[in-house]
């Protein structure tokens, strides 16, 4: 039997850590040299807060799991930091839990940070509620202010969706109400807390169809299994399923395994690899490549939208992008407010694109497949946390149109090779200079190229963005995906932006074929391009009248290994058009 997962969220002293404290003591879940070590009259609060910090400032800082076990089963339980600054360790605990334990103070009711963490648990689909009013003894087991307490916190909840919701009046110091009954608190006649723990079901598989999302294939032999993790239904031998993405049918021939964990093989040589989804056949789940999410914002590194993660859903990881903030949402009051990013800890509506379809259901139907992490590309980290809300009608209605004349056939009739010259340096570096005679220099030589500059780009498609981190995100991969567009044309391309940003820049490169994009630096110190300053931007920027501005208040990460590198405080501009047109003729074997 798995076990059963809670989570306890609380204000400051509200008395979560002595509650804790308090349930693993008299379960008899803390070992002898602990209990000892706290001496005869312990603080049973220090049993929980293990590290220096939450000793001294007397709050929880990370996620602490305890262990403990009440009438044959095993709890789980997430001790979990409450401020704001510590959102996301509170979701990541939350999208695990079963069940959850919300403290208030009696003295103090319910919070604004009481309604920040509940509207956290609906979110990330936490349904069935304990309200411990604790400190009931501080004000004289008051039965009125406990009904009252417990009254508005009951409609709050509802209104987020969460109707299976218990209240239980306690003091944790004591112990009264936790795990045992007081004569002062007679007129409670519902469950103390290990009543209402001994009744919380644990937790199985989910109803409906069958659903086999697979993590790893097994050979055995001329045979294949595909093993994996049951996250709905039920499956035996004779039973049809379907491969989606890709929408095979087999049958399935042989299941071994114990509990969720399961290898099945099939009938028939299907293509099964690991990120596909065993389903069944008369109640598919969904399959699309655009969705709506609430997204848990979790690097320290605003969310920029247009900038590629790896998107981990069950066992599928596809590149992704965030395209749309629709709204950031307010923990505190839920209302939506305007954002173009999010920072860390906060909570936003968003929409996505994926490079490729994956099955899907709501999270609200199934957390293991409609919640997903964002990684970042550059450091492997989780920058985010999502739960899918359903896909976007626009996902569904486009199809790819096929083309009777191809890339190839274009580029044969211009007797050249698509290639995508992307120059990046800093304003003022040269790009524009030496793009343009490159430009020229193709031209003479018969060659079919285009030049996409910066300037002149956002003179017209991109005449709606500004220059904030957001904005020159959006930038580059709307050019990065125009310069795709033009290698389909079979054209050279040359792109002259500054684009700061590695991730945007690798982007760009893994749109284009293989072979098709080469990166050149073109470099000079800060110093010599502020000298230089033709546009007179540079001294707007240090006076303070130009916000955002490149090298100034606002990054430039140069290429690590580009294509070429060109110094043009060491050469002229002429000299590095020279070094371009021998690496282009090189590529085009010319």
């Amino acid at each position: 039997m798995a076990p059963v997962r809670l989570i306890t969220c609380g204000s400051v002293d509200d008395g979560k850590s002595t509650l804790i404290g308090r349930l693993l003591h008299d379960l008899g879940a803390v070992p002898a040299d602990q209990l000892a070590a706290l001496g005869p009259d312990p603080d049973l609060s220090l049993l929980v807060d293990g590290l220096a910090a939450e000793r001294e400032q007397g709050i929880t800082i990370d996620v602490a799991y305890r262990y403990f076990d009440l009438d044959g089963r095993r709890f789980i339980l997430a001790d979990t930091p409450g401020h704001e600054q510590y959102t996301r360790n509170m979701a990541t605990a939350a999208s695990t839990a079963d069940a959850a334990v919300v403290l208030v103070d009696a003295r103090k009711g319910v919070l604004t940070q009481t309604r920040r963490h509940v509207r956290i648990l609906a979110l990330m689909g936490v349904r069935r509620l304990l309200l411990a009013v604790n400190k009931i003894d501080l004000v004289a087991h008051d039965h009125a202010l406990f009904t009252e307490i417990a009254t508005d916190f009951r409609a709050f909840a509802a209104d987020l969706g969460i109707g299976d919701v218990t209240a239980a009046p306690l003091s944790a110091l004591t112990g009264a109400g936790v795990t045992r009954r007081d004569p002062a608190l007679d007129w409670h006649e519902g469950p103390i807390l290990t009543d209402w723990l001994a009744a919380t079901p644990s937790p199985s598989l989910a109803e409906g169809p069958f659903r086999l999302p697979v993590q790893t294939v097994i050979r055995h032999g001329e045979h294949r299994g595909f093993a994996g993790r049951l996250a709905a239904g039920s499956i035996r031998p004779g039973d049809p399923v379907r491969v989606l993405p890709s929408g095979a049918e087999a049958v399935i021939s042989a299941v071994t395994g114990a509990g969720r964990s399961v290898s099945v093989t099939l009938d028939r040589p299907v293509d099964v690899t690991r990120g596909d989804w065993l389903v069944s056949p008369d109640d598919p789940p969904a399959v699309a490549d655009q969705f709506e999410a609430h997204l848990v914002w979790m690097s320290d590194q605003p969310l920029l939208p247009g900038r590629v993660h790896d998107l981990k859903i069950g066992t599928a990881t596809v590149p992704a992008r965030v395209m749309e903030i629709k709204h950031r949402v307010d923990p505190d009051s839920g209302e939506a407010l305007a954002a173009r990013t999010l920072g860390l800890n906060e909570i936003g509506l968003v929409t996505l694109a994926l490079d490729a379809p994956v099955p899907f259901e709501p999270y609200a139907a199934n957390r293991d497949l409609g919640g997903f992490i964002l990684i970042d590309r550059m450091t492997s980290a989780t920058a985010g946390a999502g739960m899918i809300r359903f896909a976007l009608r626009r996902a569904t209605n486009i199809r790819p149109q096929p083309l009777s004349i191809g890339r190839d056939d274009r580029a044969a009739l211009k007797n050249q090779r698509p290639l995508v010259l992307w120059f990046t340096g800093l304003s003022g570096a040269g790009k524009s200079t030496i793009a343009d005679l490159v430009d020229q220099r193709l031209f003479e030589a018969g060659l079919h190229a285009t030049l996409l500059d910066g300037d002149n780009v956002r003179g017209g498609l991109n005449r709606d963005l500004g220059f904030t981190d957001a904005d020159r995100v959006e930038n580059i991969r709307r050019v990065a995906e125009v310069a795709r567009l033009m290698t389909d044309a079979g054209l050279i391309v040359l792109t002259a932006f500054i684009s700061p940003f590695r991730a945007e820049r690798d982007m760009a490169r893994a749109l284009m074929a293989p072979d098709e994009f080469l990166e050149i630096h073109i470099d000079a110190p800060l110093a010599a391009v502020e000298a230089r300053d033709v546009k007179g931007l540079y001294a707007k920027a240090r006076a303070g009248r130009l916000a955002n501005f490149t090298g100034i208040d606002s990054p430039y990460e140069p290429p690590e290994t580009p294509d070429l590198r060109i110094d043009t405080t060491a050469c002229s501009p002429e000299q590095a058009a020279d070094l371009i047109i021998d690496l282009i003729r090189a590529r085009q074997g010319r």
